[in-house]
């Protein structure tokens, strides 16, 4: 008899929910789009309760898609979008504020504040993470000294707050279960790398009353159940931040493996093993912790990614859909010299520059809108050897011989082999391009016995296509060192004049 696993993936841009089979087949499966909110430029805002019943009703319609009950259910994996930060209302489940989105440059001036005060080592040092509004930290800071009163609530033990996989399983579980995991945790600038804890002297630091924080518990673990919202005793056998899950997807189990994730934002991640490896310009973090094992990553976010894809469609109205993009771009064989950079909410790996702003350069009169379109697509291209390269610096360096793949824009053949040519190494696509809700899935039927180790999870990762590279190194680095030159002339853009 099938055991049946559902799969919750809470994204920036979408809420989506999966069912597949203990032999990993899809039976069911619903999206719906999440609103985005833009208060000012370069703020984004999600309605965290917006967040929580599109998700319930994404779960819903795949299971009517399936044809399943929740009591047809095995297990329930969740993976999420990381870094946004969420404060809540411990008694009454209101936010107290919308969500600040991972990508939001709400809290610059905190972060600034925090380094002017000489933080900044001590940041680093003690979380991995380069200090950035980027991470959940400040965004909490700023929620609490935004909102009247809110300083004085959270002390007096009266708010809540988390990333959104604590905001989800809080609610599934009718508020039982406040934790979150090491994954997630690891990217809120508030836990230390090496103790897997909160760290008190940077939350002293912060302001950010520790009672306000969840649990931190491993990645693969029951997180309870899902009885009190649908009536059935499945458990929650894991949670994973969306990278770390999709690394965990692509069967990156063993030291050195890589993959690259093309979703709204981009993200590298490359397993470094049992201890963490700072690299200039990237990110140490927790890829998941199972069985009282801890598995660390390198990481380098690219902020604009999909996002790209979707300013072309929906503002600049360019194409019609993001897989237009591959079309277009084949219409011409090449920019003609032209470069998109899409800082647009600034600079992230590895240069880390929260005052950047996108530019398009290098236009001239023969310039179409074919060229800028595949201006964008080779934008993904240019920022994936960014901290390709990065990673491979120093003594602590990673070189890698092979990269896997993953996201919508991977069904972008253009992408691919564009993607082989300016590394110079081959990129590797699988049979399944939805590795993020599949590592959550997989682990979750780990922790739960429907399967019995990593070897028969490695088992069901399968190849579709290898993309090697076809263009000689020196017309790829000719392109990659235009490139970096557009890259130079975005710094600094939208730093305050005195």
């Amino acid at each position: 008899m099938a055991r049946y696993i559902l799969g919750i993936d809470e994204g920036t841009t979408s809420a989506r929910a999966f069912v597949i089979d203990d032999d990993t087949n899809v039976v069911g499966f619903a999206q719906a789009e999440i609103t985005q909110q833009y208060p000012r430029p370069g703020w984004i805002e999600h309605n965290p309760k917006e967040i929580l019943s599109t998700q319930l009703e994404s779960i819903r319609a795949a299971l009517r898609d399936a044809n399943l009950q929740p009591s047809d259910l095995s297990a329930v994996g969740l993976t999420n979008q990381r870094e946004t930060g969420i404060v809540w209302d411990k008694e009454t489940g209101e936010p107290i504020y919308n969500a600040i989105v991972w990508a939001s440059r709400h809290s610059v001036e905190v972060v600034e504040r925090w380094v002017a005060d000489g933080l900044g080592d001590l940041i680093q040092q003690r979380t991995g993470l380069i200090p950035d509004a980027y991470y959940t930290a400040s965004k909490i800071r700023w929620i609490l000294d935004q909102v009247p009163g809110a300083q004085a609530r959270a002390e007096a033990g009266e708010l809540l707050a988390g990333t959104v996989d604590t905001w989800l399983i809080w609610n599934l579980t009718g508020r039982k279960e406040f934790v979150t995991e090491t994954s997630n945790a690891s990217r809120t600038m508030m836990m230390n790398l090496e103790t897997l804890d909160w760290d008190d002297e940077l939350l002293g630091h912060y302001g950010i009353p520790r009672h306000m924080l969840a649990r931190i518990a491993s990645s693969g673990e029951v997180f309870g159940d899902i009885s009190a919202t649908f009536g059935a005793p499945v458990p929650i056998g894991s949670n994973l931040g969306d990278q770390q899950a999709g690394l965990f997807g692509q069967a990156a189990y063993r030291e050195g493996l890589s993959k690259m994730t093309y979703g709204t934002a981009g993200v590298l991640n490359i397993n470094s093993g049992s201890k963490p490896r700072p690299i200039e310009g990237l990110t140490p973090s927790v890829g998941w912790t199972i069985g009282g094992e801890t598995t660390y990553e390198i990481e380098g976010v690219l902020f604009a990614m999909g996002k790209t894809m979707q300013w072309l469609r929906d503002d600049l109205q360019l194409i019609h859909s993001a897989p237009d993009s591959e079309w277009y771009a084949g219409q011409v064989q090449s920019t003609e010299g032209v470069y998109l950079v899409p800082a647009f909410t600034g600079l992230a790996a590895p240069n880390w520059d929260p005052h950047a702003r996108a530019a398009i350069i290098g236009m001239s009169n023969a310039t179409t809108r074919l060229h800028v379109i595949r201006a964008a697509v080779e934008s993904m291209v240019f920022q994936t050897r960014d901290v390709v390269e990065a990673a491979a610096k120093g003594e602590l360096g990673v070189s890698i011989s092979e990269l896997r793949v993953d996201g919508g824009a991977v069904r972008n053949n253009l992408l691919c082999q564009m993607q082989a040519n300016i590394l110079g190494i081959p990129v590797v696509r699988p049979k399944n391009a939805e590795a993020t809700i599949f590592g959550a899935m997989l682990l979750a039927g780990l922790s739960t016995g429907i399967y019995a180790d990593l070897e028969e999870l490695e088992s069901k990762w399968e190849v579709d296509q290898v993309f090697e590279p076809t263009m000689s190194r020196d017309q790829a680095d000719s392109l990659y060192e235009g490139w970096q030159r557009a890259v130079e002339l975005t710094k600094g853009w939208n730093r305050p004049r005195s």
